[in-house]
């Protein structure tokens, strides 16, 4: 069997990076914080991160499992990865819109502060600035405010792609500095 060159490195790069099984003082699983940042590719380290945060906390269904810091990075990270694969519609629409006003503190503590602002903007079309956490009846209201919401939520989608906060480069900033609770 024969492994291209890239799987290798994954394969590689993946071993030894979370001390599976162990838990901290707090009954956390514990991840290997320092071989991630180590990772020379900063959105390799991220994404291998948040593969973690992801696993952890069962994709956002156990999040209880994640401390404050852990949170912040995992919400980010849920922004990104729906802004980038179907805009804010997806994101409103799927499961990490249950979190999206704890999105928007978690972009500000990372100082992401132009992403919190395009954030903000796009609640600004649900009742009351208000988006439910509850899925069912999120996805109720995105039915009914869709017409409406989604030239605003393009112009959204088009303002986070700009990138004007280097996101990557400002979450391990928040990690490094928060580094004793991952």
């Amino acid at each position: 069997m024969s492994f291209g060159k890239g799987i290798l490195t994954i394969l590689i790069i993946s071993t030894g990076i979370i001390s599976c099984g162990q838990t901290n003082n707090r009954g956390q699983v514990k991840i290997n914080i320092d071989k991630i940042l180590e990772i020379e590719d900063e959105t390799a380290a991220i994404i291998e991160l948040d593969t973690r945060l992801n696993e952890i906390s069962e994709y956002g269904e156990k999040i209880e499992r994640l401390n404050e810091s852990q949170k912040t990075v995992l919400f980010v990270e849920n922004l990104e990865r729906e802004i980038n694969n179907g805009g804010f519609n997806q994101f409103f629409f799927n499961s990490s819109g249950d979190f999206t006003h704890e999105t928007v503190k978690a972009l500000k503590a990372i100082k992401a502060f132009k992403t919190a602002d395009i954030v903000t903007k796009s609640i600004s079309v649900w009742p009351n600035q208000i988006v439910p956490k509850d899925r069912d009846k999120r996805q109720d209201i995105l039915e009914q405010i869709e017409t409406r919401a989604n030239p605003i939520w393009n112009e959204c989608d088009e303002e986070f792609y700009k990138y004007e906060d280097n996101i990557v480069i400002l979450l391990l900033e928040y990690v490094k500095s928060n580094k004793s609770d991952f």
